[in-house]
């Protein structure tokens, strides 16, 4: 009985720590992972990213949805949140056929780091806008601004300096209404402080 409770009491402190180790895995996982549509938070995807760009020449894009404000206004937020998991579902889909990866920097901002060329940005757009959204009041058509910045935009550049031109390519994107924009040598729709300096009114597209 002595050696039992011996080998019990010396196990105890092993197990315990076991079980501290894998709550803490859990805790880290789940805050690297946006709870809403499953990508990653910002902090998880800038370091990923990071970590790629040093390794591998690959595009950074930058989407956000047009008249997403409206959408929580008129049908309230929970509608929101149903449109931003199909999105992030979609980019997600979209990034792992294009060997990269996707987050969700906050609101209905999204970043993604892909490899990619002129027809997958075609096909992206097409993806995120395709299938309308059931909200249970309405059926949504996302409709978002993208901005693209390839490799050759800013050559051995900060992943920081290629999301700048990213937000600054989908600021143009969103002033000269169209779907997607491509980042150039030189900015011709400056953001303020990295965000854009303000938005058309445009709307998501709907139907009752």
């Amino acid at each position: 009985m002595p050696d039992l409770m011996t080998t019990a009491m010396a196990t105890a402190p092993a197990l315990g720590w076991a079980v501290h180790g894998l709550w803490m895995s859990r805790r880290l996982n789940t805050a690297r992972l946006d709870p809403l549509t499953g990508l990653a938070t910002r902090h998880a995807f800038t370091v990923r990213a990071r970590r790629v760009l040093r390794r591998r020449e690959m595009s950074v894009l930058l989407l956000d949805l047009d008249g997403f404000k409206d959408v929580n206004d008129t049908f309230g937020h929970a509608a929101g949140d149903l449109l931003l998991a199909a999105v992030g579902e979609r980019l997600h889909s979209w990034c792992a056929e294009h060997g990269g990866f996707a987050g969700r920097l906050g609101g209905d901002e999204f970043a993604a780091v892909a490899a990619m060329d002129a027809d997958a940005v075609h096909d992206l757009s097409q993806t995120l806008r395709n299938t309308p959204v059931d909200v249970g009041q309405a059926v949504l058509v996302p409709r978002i601004s993208l901005g693209i910045c390839h490799p050759y935009h800013r050559p051995t550049a900060p992943l920081a300096e290629r999301l700048h031109a990213a937000d600054q390519a989908m600021y143009a994107a969103k002033t000269l209404g169209t779907r997607w924009h491509l980042a150039s040598e030189h900015t011709t729709h400056p953001s303020a402080a990295g965000r854009r300096a303000g938005r058309p009114g445009t709307h998501a597209a709907l139907s009752r």
